[in-house]
């Protein structure tokens, strides 16, 4: 406010000067009346001007808002997502293999506990870190390991300088889900999954790649690849993509390539 005040009195003091063809101090000497008439008007151009930088200040916390409750309604959308597609696997394996079943159960329970408490203690801090992204695939990989056993392996790999960078929660696990729903199930001899995150220049390049038998791109992306753009889009306006295809020797790799910088909330 005080800022906006005495740009609002300079402002009104050089258009009360040019208006003249005198300085303030001088029309003072000889017009006191004067002068108390055009200190008033310098005072009003300075609350306009202050009108102005609240109001600015308030559309850009409401584009905040809307922005932050638009990643929070993703992220709902994405958790019952993974969620279903963990209950129709134990489904399936209770009617053939229970031991498995119960096994994939309690590591059900303990990602989901996981997910709940990581969940609380970034609300309250306000970050999720590549960090946490990567220890929330990690627990999501090992849930999915007891399901299909050596079929599935996987490699994550986060450099440490790397390891605090904020980006959105749960990026990265529609990818991995489509690696494995995708790649590695239909698959006799599984595959691995693979994630990595590295820098480049002023960018952060994020991979998820599978050996699986690989797919064609559709001209309709699923639910995954869909939230994952949509998700770049509302974090980094104009500053992130996604690039999905298949590889040469089978298997599918996205990259994702964002700034530097912290997500918009």
């Amino acid at each position: 406010m005080p800022v906006c005040i005495v740009l609002g009195y300079a402002a009104g003091t050089a258009v009360g000067d040019a208006y003249t063809g005198r300085s303030t101090w001088e029309l003072m000497s000889l017009s006191p009346q004067r002068f108390w008439s055009f200190g008033l008007s310098s005072l009003g151009i300075s609350f306009a001007f202050l009108f102005y930088f609240y109001q600015r200040e308030k559309s850009l916390e409401l584009k905040r808002q809307a922005s932050e409750a638009r990643l929070k309604l993703l992220e709902s959308q994405l958790e019952p997502h993974m969620l279903f597609n963990t209950l129709a696997n134990l489904r399936v394996l209770i009617g053939t293999d229970p031991a498995r079943a119960t096994a994939m159960l309690d590591r059900l329970n303990d990602f989901l506990r996981a997910t709940l408490t990581a969940s609380r203690t970034e609300a309250t801090a306000g970050r999720h870190t590549l960090t946490d992204e990567f220890a929330r695939l990690r627990d999501y990989l090992e849930l999915m390991a007891v399901r299909m056993g050596p079929r599935l392996q996987y490699a994550l790999e986060l450099p440490e300088a790397l390891a605090s960078h904020p980006v959105p929660p749960l990026l990265l696990q529609p990818l991995v889900e489509n690696c494995i729903r995708h790649g590695l199930e239909p698959s006799l001899q599984g595959g691995e999954v693979r994630v990595s995150a590295r820098r480049q220049g002023q960018q952060l390049v994020l991979e998820v790649s599978d050996t699986g038998v690989g797919s064609a791109p559709s001209p309709t992306p699923g639910f995954g690849l869909a939230q994952v753009r949509e998700r770049l889009a509302t974090a980094y306006p104009g500053q992130a993509h996604m690039d999905w295809h298949g590889q040469p020797g089978g298997g599918t790799r996205a990259v994702l390539t964002l700034p530097l910088h912290t997500p918009a909330p």
